[in-house]
């Protein structure tokens, strides 16, 4: 029978809940537990597929094609996990079920209420995910703030779930703030009692209180929140900012919190096994070389929006022994004079997007690194651009374009797919998840992957246009991969150039810092050696 820990948060949004948890999720599994993870996400939306990047951040996609929260990203690589559209669960989709199931008359001569409906809708699927992942313990992540009216249903769901369920079954961690203030050298404990305390009234008794400081937690702050938060003095358990977010599961061992929540659980584990990660820890932190890597983008001002392309690009700087500085352009500020932008650069990385905006600084990056013969990765959006760019400036198809920006072209080399041209709803209706890929064998990929068949997540509506690969391949782009099942495009390369990649999938989604993808170790590998 699973056990279950609901982790939430107060004071502010964006203090690192899905960093706590994942790190709890990494600990408990370094102990021989089987782990799943779930975070529930109080907006209204269906999914975060529709949602602006700047708003949201980075739509994280599974292996079963769900576009989720970037906290399962955190969760993946912490727990080396893949994870499903089981593990993230929105108010929407929660709204969406209760009221499908009222039209088909499951309720008949029933009121529908947010209790015990919706409530009772939430506890299904937090039972769902442990029965389909077979889990000793379940991590339940609530996404929003307590306090926030979003978030309410959720929090009185985990609630009665204790209730049914009972306390040696279930644990609460409250992720709270612990603001410093210099003037007075001191940390304030405030925000927390006031944080606890709305949690208090809505019924729900933290066990284990995680502090989020910038300084070590004085005792005499740990004894303030025991005393006005309810919980013994080993229950406050500070979470100090680091440099290197993997670094959280240590310094968390290092507070016992494992040794805590086994004990409360009373879970039966085996030894500690946390070793290797340690190694890759000290392993990353001693890093002397560096490399600069400049990613052209389209929401650099939001870097979340590219959160799992940074970590993977971290994890293969650090099997190349090698410190990444990544260089952040916005695509339409380097329209005008790329060199003078991207001159300094041993690497550069066209990431996805949506959207005409930024595509011609995408696009002129793009040339600078052929023309330059600089290292480049295109991803997703960056693979299409870096097609248009060969057509315009090698092949000199003059305005070749994408029919997503210029429906009208007169060379679409890029075209959406078939089964796309009439879909009306937006949400969930890409290409997404899991395809096959198979790689010709003397190509940059097939080096890098070392198979000739692999496996890669995606997210999109546009493809290579098939009625050019002739063309293509005259002038001297390699196909280096393709889908096999419909023929379609995966990879591109220029054999005659140190190293250009551009794939149509998100490798970024499948990197783990003790096993970083290959196309971004090679990346790396290729540009130190610029």
């Amino acid at each position: 029978m699973a056990k279950f820990i609901f982790v939430t948060g107060g004071v502010l949004s964006s203090l690192g809940k899905g960093i706590a948890s994942a790190s709890i999720g990494a600990l408990l599994k370094s102990r021989g537990l089987k782990i799943s993870m779930l975070k529930f996400d109080p907006y209204i939306n269906v999914d975060p597929g529709t949602m602006n990047p700047y708003q949201h951040g980075e739509v994280f996609v599974t292996k079963d094609g769900a576009e989720t929260d970037l906290d399962l990203g955190h969760y993946e690589r912490f727990i080396e996990m893949d994870l499903s559209s089981y593990n993230n669960v929105t108010a929407g989709q929660i709204y969406s079920s209760v009221i499908e199931k009222e039209r088909r008359g499951e309720y008949l001569g029933k009121t529908i209420q947010v209790i015990p409906h919706i409530t009772g809708e939430i506890q299904e699927r937090i039972k769902k995910v442990a029965k389909k992942d077979k889990a000793d313990v379940v991590i339940v992540e609530i996404g929003g703030t307590v306090g926030d009216i979003e978030s309410l249903p959720f929090l009185e769901a985990v609630r009665q779930f204790r209730l049914r369920e009972g306390k040696e079954k279930t644990l609460f961690i409250h992720l709270t703030l612990l603001p410093y203030i210099p003037f007075s050298a001191e940390l304030k404990t405030k925000p927390t009692q006031h944080s606890v305390g709305r949690l208090r009234e809505i019924g729900i008794q933290p066990d284990l209180i995680l502090c989020r400081t910038q300084t070590p937690l004085t005792d005499e702050a740990r004894d303030k929140i025991s005393l006005f938060c309810n919980v013994e003095r080993k229950d406050v358990i500070q979470a100090i900012d680091v440099k290197n977010v993997y670094e959280v599961p240590l310094r968390f061992e290092k507070e016992k919190l494992t040794d805590n929540i086994i004990e409360k659980l009373g879970l039966s584990t085996s030894k500690k096994n946390f070793k290797d990660w340690q190694k890759w820890i000290e392993k990353s932190n001693s890093l002397q070389r560096e490399v600069k890597i400049g990613v052209v983008g389209k929401y650099v001002k939001m870097k979340d929006a590219y959160k799992s392309i940074n970590e993977a690009l971290f994890h293969a700087g650090v099997i190349n022994k090698t410190r990444v500085k990544l260089f952040w352009f916005e695509a339409e500020d380097i329209e005008e004079d790329a060199e003078k932008c991207l001159s300094s650069l041993q690497g550069i990385l066209v990431p996805g997007g949506f959207g005409k905006r930024g595509i011609e600084g995408k696009i002129r990056a793009i040339q600078y690194a052929r023309e330059k013969r600089v290292p480049f990765l295109g991803i997703c959006l960056g693979m299409q651009c870096a097609t248009i760019e060969f057509a315009r400036n090698v092949i000199c198809l003059k305005g070749a374009d994408s029919t997503e920006f210029k429906p009208d072209t007169s060379y679409p080399v890029i075209d959406i797919l078939p089964e796309q041209r009439n879909v009306n709803n937006k949400g969930g209706t890409m290409r997404l998840g899991i395809y096959p890929c198979r790689l010709k064998n003397d190509s940059f990929s097939y080096k890098a992957y070392g198979e000739e068949l692999v496996y890669e997540r995606h997210r999109h509506r546009y493809e290579f246009n098939n009625e050019y690969r002739q063309i293509f391949n005259e002038k001297g782009l390699r196909i280096a991969g393709i889908f096999p099942e419909r023929d379609l495009v995966e990879i591109i390369e220029i054999p005659d150039h140190p190293w250009f990649v551009a794939v149509q999938f998100h490798p970024e989604f499948q990197s783990r810092p003790r096993f970083p993808h290959p196309l971004f170790v090679n990346f790396i590998k290729e540009s130190i050696k610029k």
